[in-house]
């Protein structure tokens, strides 16, 4: 028994042995197998590390203390853009001598300010000039150290907001440097260069070639290569001994017109391209949207009859608050009555009446009887089954001379016909189907309307984003307009506006609008749209509204305040980037997406997202 526990013993003392010993075995092989080359590439990178240093032009200043004390050495980097370009991979030792050359007069510079202080320093100074290379890589390693202990202690206030600021400005000085150099480049490519001098062309257009691939698509500093310095650097001195061989700076300079010529051609016409290209999105319907409204037409026939009549019935009561909308944009409406509700304090007073054509009429109505709109009420019509647009109101719409639906449309027009549409209502709401509803609006209905028609935000203040002036749509050089109406006068907003009907009955304006129309059709007096209709046809008959009650400028780049934008009542995506195309603004997206039920099952299915 004894005999078996020594043994045990014995095992265990073994293995522990075998344990502290595997180790140290193992990392004297490792050392052995160094060689002397892999030692040279360590001191090499070393070295490397000391040619950064010389290039950042780290510079010591040396503090006036008691006794003699290693100077403090606060970092300046005079020039980050120098450590890259002097940062070569192929670097000799005659490279590294004349490196050190630099370094012992740079601290001879520094020193050579202060010629009152002790020789002791000057002594210091050429000694650490007379180390060996060895020595000297040390150093540089220790300066690095040193230097990494250096704590920077950032700029406070405006001073550090200034520079950030010219951090920002630098970032892209090496892209647009790079790019002038290959505009160069071709500029001298695209002239017959006299003499043999095809070598240099050959080597200029390699050169060309290795910039453009290293700057591609980079828009900043931090997105390029690290070898475009290097490849910098080869096309100077391509361009340097191009310049020799070709020095015609007349040439030059009118090729140089010519390709500013050719490109400033080049960026009309893409303006041209792109101006075509927005209108075209805008007049498209996006894919998602077309798919809700196939979804919601589909599931609209599967219904019963009963279940159809629940959004047909009628609203008359004059004491509700009746907002109207023409709308053909499913998802437009239905933002434009969830922001009204939500944000009114009263909403079992309101009845939103949303009026569309035959093609839309299913699917609006199948959204309504899907997502009512609470204690409000909903009533939707079909345009096309009320007799209250004249028989020929569609010809004459296609005569307008326009390509663009929206125009043409009949929804367009039909506003002005809202004492029929709606003839037991005494006062209404128009909105516009891209805007959104931010505040109660209960108190335009207690609005004294002094005799006129329409209560409307004005937009004739230059200056303002929404500035817009009457000769801008209006064609005043026609006698009978400039006879009738005036071109400085104010004009106003459509999107939220507040219609006396009673007033607009008694004053017959649906014959004056048709008056209008007929002349516009005969002859060109203002430009395609509804808008210069409503200038002229309620012209001298506006209620001016505060501007809180309706900003608009979200549907272009109008340089809206936010803090109009936050403070308005209504607020309008007027313009050609709506909020549901993909060319909408971003930073104007967000009021519209906040009224967009996306987890919705239809919406979710039809790809339908924020």
């Amino acid at each position: 028994m004894n005999q078996v526990r020594r043994w045990q013993r014995i095992l265990i003392l073994s293995l522990l042995l075998l344990s502290v010993l595997a180790p140290i075995v193992f990392v004297s092989n490792r050392l052995k197998s160094i060689t002397s080359v892999d030692r040279g590439e360590f001191i090499e990178e070393l070295s490397d590390i000391t040619y950064k240093t010389d290039d950042l032009g780290l510079t010591a200043i040396e503090q006036d203390e008691e006794g003699l004390k290693e100077p403090k050495r606060i970092l300046q980097d005079r020039d980050f853009n120098s450590v890259v370009s002097s940062n070569s991979s192929d670097k000799s030792n005659d490279t590294v001598h004349s490196n050190e050359g630099d370094k012992t007069t740079f601290l001879s510079e520094v020193d050579g300010g202060n010629n009152h202080k002790p020789k002791e320093e000057h002594a210091v100074v050429s000694q650490q000039a007379t180390l060996s290379s060895d020595a000297k890589v040390k150093f540089s390693a220790r300066d690095i150290q040193l230097n990494h202990k250096t704590e920077f202690r950032p700029p406070s206030g405006k001073s550090e907001k200034n520079t950030r600021v010219q951090l920002e400005r630098a970032t892209d000085e090496r892209v647009k440097e790079i790019r002038d150099k290959i505009i160069q480049a071709k500029a001298y490519l695209n002239l017959a260069l006299p003499g043999n001098n095809s070598q240099i062309v050959k080597e200029l257009r390699v050169r060309t070639k290795e910039l453009e691939r290293a700057v591609g698509d980079a828009t900043k500093d931090k997105y390029l290569p690290k070898s475009s310095p290097n490849r910098l650097k080869a096309m100077e001195v391509a361009l340097y001994k191009v310049s020799r061989a070709f020095h015609n700076c007349p040439a030059i300079a009118t090729k140089l017109q010519a390709m500013t010529y050719k490109t400033e051609e080049q960026v009309r016409a893409q303006k041209k391209q792109a101006a075509y290209l927005m209108q075209l999105a805008a007049r498209t319907t996006p894919k998602g949207l077309h798919c809700l409204s196939m979804r919601l037409t589909t599931e609209y026939f599967t219904l019963d009859h009963e279940k159809r009549q629940l959004l047909q019935q009628s609203y008359n009561d004059p004491d509700l608050y009746h907002y109207v909308v023409f709308s053909d944009n499913v998802l437009a409406c239905s933002v434009v009555v969830n922001s009204t509700i939500s944000s009114s304090k009263e909403p079992q007073k309101i009845v939103f009446h949303v009026v569309t054509d035959s093609l839309n009429y299913p699917a609006i109505s199948m959204w309504f009887l899907l997502n009512p709109g609470g204690r409000a009420s909903i009533q939707i019509l079909n345009i096309d089954e009320m007799n209250v647009l004249p028989l020929d109101h569609a010809e004459l719409l296609m005569k307008q001379n326009s390509s663009d639906p929206r125009i043409i449309s009949a929804l367009n027009h039909a506003r002005f016909y809202l004492p029929d549409i709606f003839p037991g209502l005494n006062k209404i709401v128009l909105f516009d189907h891209d805007v959104v509803v931010q505040r109660d609006l209960s108190r335009l209905w207690s609005l004294d309307m002094r005799g006129k028609v329409v209560g409307a935000v004005e937009t004739c203040l230059e200056g303002e984003p929404s500035y817009r002036s009457m000769d801008t749509f209006i064609n005043f050089s026609d006698a009978w307009v400039a006879q009738k109406f005036d071109p400085k006068a104010c004009t106003w907003a459509f999107g939220m506006n507040l219609f006396d009907l009673q007033e607009w009955r008694r004053q017959e304006l649906t014959s004056v609008y048709l008056e209008y129309f007929d002349l516009g059709v005969k002859r060109r007096l203002w430009k395609a749209g509804g808008l210069p209709l409503d200038w002229l046809t309620f012209f001298g008959k506006t209620l001016p509204l505060e501007k809180r009650w309706n900003v608009g400028g979200l549907g272009y780049e109008s340089g809206v305040r936010a803090s109009d934008i936050e403070e308005a009542a209504v607020i309008h995506y007027d313009g050609i980037m709506k909020p549901w195309l993909d060319i909408g603004i971003d930073k104007y997206k967000r009021y519209w997406n906040i009224h967009v039920p996306y987890h919705h099952p239809y919406l979710q299915r039809c790809n339908i997202h924020d």
